[in-house]
């Protein structure tokens, strides 16, 4: 095996909540989930939206997402104000 790439499967990064208490608070952009008013991978122009915003609370039921059905459930708790 010597000069050979082994691949492994990417890691999981947070848990994503399926509805959160105050999602316009955060930017769900990426993995950082950062407040609205101090973004650090942003170039200012504004934070991405929960789908739970765009779509209503039940977004997660329609669609194929990635999830299984126990995924992301406790949320809002994990993720802080």
């Amino acid at each position: 095996m010597l000069g050979m790439t082994v691949r492994t499967q990417p890691t999981v990064g947070k848990k994503f909540p399926l509805n959160p208490k105050s999602p316009e608070r955060i930017c769900w952009g990426c993995d950082r989930y950062c407040p609205t008013g101090d973004m650090a991978c942003g170039n200012g122009s504004g934070r991405t939206q929960h789908p739970s915003e765009l779509l209503g609370e039940d977004w997660y039921l329609v669609g194929d997402w990635g999830m299984e059905e126990g995924e992301g459930k406790p949320a809002a708790e994990d993720i802080g104000p």
